[in-house]
């Protein structure tokens, strides 16, 4: 008759138990998998829910100040991509500058990125807009106040920008941008660097 020892005993419960319990750890891994494949599978079978309430459009008003404010939050971080949704191709630009105006997107493109790669941590807030719309064609007017720094200088300013637009495709897209600086100076002084007419 064989003798088993009490520790041999205690050994042989400890490794069936341990043995028992990574069996069950590893079936508990095992389904928990399936049931996410499961889950997986069954949520690229099921269609995604469509909704069944149609959309309202905004009123053309509200729409073009949408536009205006897509446009300028584009020329702010400098997306150029984002701004060309907001334009015609054959956008006309007039600049609060002596230069004749520009014509169209193409030439209007490359004089934004030279004057975008001269400015940093720039800010521009609009205020006192107007729109009007007129069938397919509106305006709208508003002023602009600018704070960043140009060619490493601290620069404030504020104008007005009228802009004229046309709904092409059910979309408004900018045709004509004028705009026009009333006030610019160095960001760390009172008096103005540069007054222009009205």
């Amino acid at each position: 008759m064989t003798h088993v020892t009490r520790p041999k005993i205690r050994r042989a419960y400890r490794t069936a138990t341990g043995f028992l319990l990574c069996v069950a750890l590893l079936l508990g891994v095992a389904s928990q998998a399936t049931a996410q494949q499961k889950d997986k599978k069954n949520k690229k079978d099921t269609p995604a829910p469509s909704s069944n309430t149609p959309s309202i459009p905004l009123p053309d008003e509200q729409q073009i100040d949408y536009l205006i404010s897509t446009m300028l939050g584009a020329w702010q971080v400098g997306d150029t991509e984002k701004m060309h949704e907001c334009y015609a191709d054959d956008v006309t630009i007039v600049s609060s500058t002596w230069n004749p105006p520009v014509i169209g997107w193409n030439t209007y493109l490359p004089l934004y990125q030279q004057q975008r790669a001269r400015m940093k941590q720039v800010r521009m807030d609009r205020s006192n807009s107007f729109i009007k719309v007129n069938g397919d064609s509106a305006w709208a007017t508003y002023q602009w106040d600018y704070a960043g720094t140009v060619d490493g200088q601290p620069t404030v300013s504020q104008g007005h920008t009228t802009l004229v637009m046309q709904k092409l495709n059910n979309k408004w897209v900018i045709e004509l941008n004028h705009t026009s600086v009333a006030e610019a100076r160095p960001a760390n002084t009172s008096a103005p660097a540069s007054t222009q007419p009205h």
